[in-house]
């Protein structure tokens, strides 16, 4: 794949096999401007000419979706009479270049990213490359093919209302639909700006992670821009014990056929297979919300963005394009005001639900309508294509899409895991193992699934610390470390000679003689929430050096005087067994 053979050849061996493989595809209406081949081996072997230095994405070939700038090349969001030739790269696309990654060129999309299914462009319908019968995904068609035919080592989407996902779905390829703010949306051309997000298409979850890191920071001219939280990372998550898992009940589940719904419910065991409590839950206010996207106030903020376009050029609008932003100048102000409140009141919810659960787990899409199907009822089945994917923009979270399989019939099937916002490194390491889990190819090759890279230490700017009480994952004080960037890192054990003592909710550990090994958990923590995280822990707990099994650690120590007369809990092995003994 491009990604390995960029880091074992390097980037001109990477380039010359894009290049090759944009010939042996032929599908014309893939790309809408390609950067010059010439040029693109000379910026590989500039790159080759300096080596990595460091930089996450040396050498690896990429495409954008055409509705965000790159320098000197045409941006059209596939409306021909929109187009300029753009004078700077926007950030996220100049951050890419700045991390070693080599721009192949741009590729089509729903006409100003209005639709799900990737067929609304005057340039023509991208070929899918799993299925030629079905549609592509949109409106970031041109993104998802060009990483599951394998031309790309990764592309960039744009996700309003799941743009970033359901062609992800529909391409057995993974695709990573970032928090709000976290990536500048400066340079992109605006669908509904205030939801809008550049997402991420990648063969692995790993990958997209990866792409992310090195694109994601503020941006000061951008209003829409902000900065995740201390710590934040995509990359280094790990699969945490105890993981909660909501999944819609069954009267919120839509499926076009049986085996669609079968694959969602053999990706749902595989979780549970990996450790994660499942638990049914009512999603019908999200879907509920989700409605208002193409019937309220966003419709009308599609509009605002095109509204010279809208009423000054209206032929040069695709038909069914056109249909819909006209449907905004009728909107009214008093009417979105009532959307609003319905996305505070459902944000409620939502927030209360991701306080029970780490993850959502819901289907990508329904199922994929071919070609044929969708020509029979063209906004429909491009509705239904959404119908788990808009809530996630308006409720403020994050989502990745990975594979799930293949129906009887040979097209692929997807699940999409959601968190609340900045939960990326979560998603990417709970979404990698699930997807290695299903056994899949990667994309059109014969490549099978890698497992999920093994999460490394605390990083530069974290400290390791080993958790043993409520502070664990599942816990009621785990919110205290998360809030602060905190991330998981591993299961791990004292060695012997430590005493376990119940302090009413949380537990007091002691280095004492004839003591045992004490199980826990090890977080990184960014050095600056140390601090404020010790602020918050009571007497006679505190920090001190503890010995693990793995070699000592900062982590939670009690005082040998604040233990006398509680209870010896020891024999349980650690909190969560003395948990599990007083049900």
């Amino acid at each position: 794949m491009l990604w390995e053979l960029a880091r074992v050849e390097g980037p001109e061996a990477a380039a010359r096999a894009a290049l090759d493989r944009i010939e042996a595809w032929a599908d014309p209406a893939l790309f809408l401007h390609r950067v010059p081949a010439e040029k693109v081996l000379a910026e590989a072997r500039r790159l080759a000419a300096e080596g990595p230095m460091g930089r996450p994405l040396y050498g690896i070939p990429f495409v954008v979706k055409d509705n965000i700038d790159a320098a000197g090349l045409p941006t059209t969001a596939a409306c021909p009479d929109f187009a300029y030739v753009a004078e700077a790269d926007a950030p996220c696309i100049a951050r890419l270049r700045a991390a070693g990654a080599i721009l192949l060129g741009k590729v089509n999309l729903d006409q100003f990213a209005t639709g799900l299914v990737g067929v609304r462009s005057p340039y023509g319908t991208p070929r899918n490359a799993i299925d030629a019968a079905c549609v592509p995904g949109g409106s970031s068609s041109g993104s998802a093919s060009a990483v599951s035919a394998g031309i790309a080592g990764f592309s960039l989407g744009t996700d309003t209302a799941g743009s970033g996902r359901v062609p992800a779905g529909f391409q057995n390829i993974v695709g990573l639909k970032p928090s709000l703010g976290l990536v500048p949306t400066r340079g992109v051309v605006p669908a509904c700006r205030s939801i809008d997000v550049v997402s991420v298409f990648a063969l692995t979850a790993d990958q997209a992670a990866t792409v992310l890191e090195a694109m994601a920071g503020p941006d000061a001219a951008d209003p829409y821009s902000r900065a995740a939280p201390a710590g934040w990372r995509a990359t280094g998550g790990a699969l945490t014990p105890a993981l909660r898992v909501a999944a819609p009940e069954e009267a919120d589940l839509l499926f076009d056929t049986p085996d669609d719904a079968a694959l969602f419910t053999a990706a749902l065991a595989r979780l549970e297979a990996m450790g994660a409590l499942l638990e049914r839950v009512s999603i019908a206010p999200f879907l509920a919300l989700a409605k208002r996207l193409y019937d309220g106030a966003w419709v009308a903020e599609r509009t605002s963005a095109l509204r010279e376009m809208v009423e000054q050029k209206p032929d040069s609008l695709h038909p069914t394009t056109r249909i819909i932003l006209e449907g905004g100048l009728s909107r009214r102000t008093v009417d979105a005001f009532d959307d609003f409140h319905a996305v505070a009141q459902t944000r409620l919810l939502s927030r209360a639900m991701f306080t029970r659960f780490d993850l959502l787990a819901v289907p990508t899409a329904p199922g994929i309508p071919t070609l044929e199907e969708l020509a029979a009822e063209p906004i429909a089945a491009n509705s239904r294509c959404g119908t788990y994917t808009n809530f996630v923009n308006l409720l403020d979270l994050s989502a990745l899409a990975v594979p799930s399989g293949f129906r009887g019939d040979s097209r692929p099937v997807g699940i999409t895991l959601i968190g609340p916002a900045f939960a990326e490194a979560r998603l990417c390491a709970v979404g990698g193992t699930l997807h290695h889990a299903a056994g899949l190819h990667l994309g059109t090759s014969d490549e099978p699934t890698p497992p999920s890279p093994a999460s490394a230490g605390a990083a530069e700017g974290e400290i390791a610390l080993f958790c043993i009480g409520a502070h664990m994952s599942g816990l009621p004080l785990n919110s205290q470390v998360t809030s602060l960037g905190g991330r998981f890192l591993r299961a791990d054990r004292t060695e012997a000679g430590y005493r376990l003592h119940a302090l009413g909710n949380r537990p007091g550990l002691v280095r004492a003689p004839g003591g045992a090994s004490i199980e826990g958990e090890v977080w990184a923590i960014p050095a600056a929430g140390i601090g404020p995280l010790l602020a918050q822990v009571p007497a006679p707990l505190g920090f001190g050096t503890v010995r693990l099994e793995s070699g000592p650690c900062l982590g939670f120590l009690a005082e040998a005087a604040g233990v006398e007369g509680a209870p010896d809990i020891t024999a349980h092995g650690g909190w969560r067994g003395w948990l599990a003994s007083q049900k």
